[in-house]
């Protein structure tokens, strides 16, 4: 009698663990997803730091979505500016910037229209792993579908594909390292990593196709047969799997994790200004609802954590590191948090004026180089500066098409030749690094 109940009260339990997660997903679709009809994306080129200050002042009284630059605080004089708005608020912006006399332009004029414009490529056969198609981390009947391709990857390649799990999210997905070359062997290695801003979707599209090629063209194409017989490459995938499953189920342009922040309603925190480098060194990233939020610590997000201790423990292989993100048609290296040049730079921007020139050669796609705070704008606790810092003296950051016409939503007919230019940037780049670090 007694064991049967305690057997009851097992089941119980195990019925009950069951439960819990549907009741989760139950209330995670009872969110409806945003809409952004009518929303509009304005380009402004502030002519003085009159106008630019106009701007600041213009997101303190609407809610401006910055694309261009990321936060209200980087906007200055004669810089290009890229701003999302709410159909309600966007007539009383233009009538501003009218009164003013700024110039601007009107990139998107239905935010919804150009998401849904977005899946412009038929899937050959549905089902199937697509490289030209934008591919969600879950399914609709929630079997994980970038998961299940890492499997596949390392079916289908056993002898050079094989998968490291790094560890989990906050909503406890898992954060899965491929490992791409010979195994069991100790070598350099290049660590690249997609994704970390969740709405960047064409970035985590490039490190599927890159582990797609290498494996694809080993044994056929010169150059990539002799990168992966003599280093090996860590990829991963999506660094930012709940932000990113979260742009594709009830959100398209968030950007940030799902983490629970203290005493704030706000959720998330921007893994790219996470992490141990001058990570409060640049003001205003200490608002738990801005897109740009640096969290409560160094390291204080569990995806960052996780990244941070594999590269250390690996730190004797790692030569160089890729970090890929969207949008603007750069590539970057340090700093970002200081104007001081690091002791290489020399080195660095000549790998990045090669690699900005040979990815141009197949669609004359245009590309500037710099350090990151003179090219782009000043950040603190970003990847690249850390991962420099440890002592990874090859860092870049590639900031993918376009430059602004379709932004964040750089349509699926374009993953392709986006993919076929970064990867000849990228096999440049590798070759170098195989050459010349010891």
């Amino acid at each position: 009698m007694h064991k049967t109940a305690r057997g009851s009260q097992g089941r119980q339990r195990r019925i009950m663990m069951l439960i819990l997660p549907m009741g989760l997903i139950a209330t995670t679709l009872a969110i409806a997803p945003v809409r952004f009809d009518r929303e509009k994306v304005f380009r402004v080129k502030p002519q003085d730091e009159k106008q630019a200050d106009i701007i600041k002042d213009l997101a303190k009284t609407n809610e401006l979505d910055f694309w261009y630059p990321g936060a209200t605080h980087h906007v200055a004089a004669n810089m290009t500016v890229d701003f999302r708005v709410s159909e309600k608020e966007s007539q009383a912006i233009q009538s501003a910037l009218d009164q003013n006399k700024m110039h601007y332009e009107i990139l998107i004029h239905d935010l919804q229209e150009e998401i849904e414009k977005q899946f412009d490529v038929k899937e050959d056969i549905p089902g199937r792993h697509s490289y030209a198609k934008y591919n969600n981390w879950e399914k609709i009947d929630f079997a994980l579908k970038i998961v299940a391709w890492t499997e596949k990857m390392m079916d289908k390649h056993p002898e050079m594909v094989s998968r490291i799990k790094i560890g989990s999210t906050v909503e406890d997905n898992p954060l899965y390292v491929l490992k791409i070359g010979k195994k069991n062997e100790r070598r350099k290695a290049i660590f690249m990593d997609c994704g970390i801003h969740a709405r960047e979707w064409v970035s985590p599209a490039f490190c599927q196709w890159f582990v797609y090629q290498a494996t694809k063209t080993y044994g056929r194409n010169k150059i990539m047969t002799k990168l992966l017989d003599r280093m090996n490459f860590y990829i991963l995938p999506v660094f930012n799997v709940d932000g990113y499953i979260w742009s594709w189920t009830k959100n398209r342009m968030w950007r940030r994790n799902r983490s629970k922040n203290q005493n704030s309603k706000c959720i998330g925190t921007d893994l790219n200004r996470n992490f141990n480098a001058s990570w409060d060194s640049i003001p205003n990233t200490n608002d738990p609802c801005a897109d740009n939020y640096r969290g409560s610590a160094p390291e204080s997000e569990k995806e960052t954590k996780a990244f941070t201790d594999f590269i250390r423990s690996h730190l004797n292989e790692i030569k160089a590191y890729i970090t890929f993100h969207s949008y603007s048609q750069m590539l970057l290296f340090p700093y970002g948090y200081t104007s001081k040049l690091p002791p290489n730079h020399e080195d660095l921007a000549k790998v990045a004026k090669i690699g900005t020139d040979v990815l141009s050669t197949r669609y004359e796609t245009r590309y500037i180089y710099g350090p990151i705070e003179s090219t782009i704008y000043p950040t603190s606790g970003s990847s690249l500066d850390w991962a420099y810092d440890l002592g990874i003296k090859h860092t870049f950051a590639f900031e993918l098409r376009d430059k602004g016409k379709f932004g964040f939503l750089l349509p699926e007919s374009r993953i392709k030749p986006t993919c076929r230019e970064t990867m000849l940037a990228v096999k440049f780049i590798s070759k170098y690094i195989l050459k010349h670090t010891p």
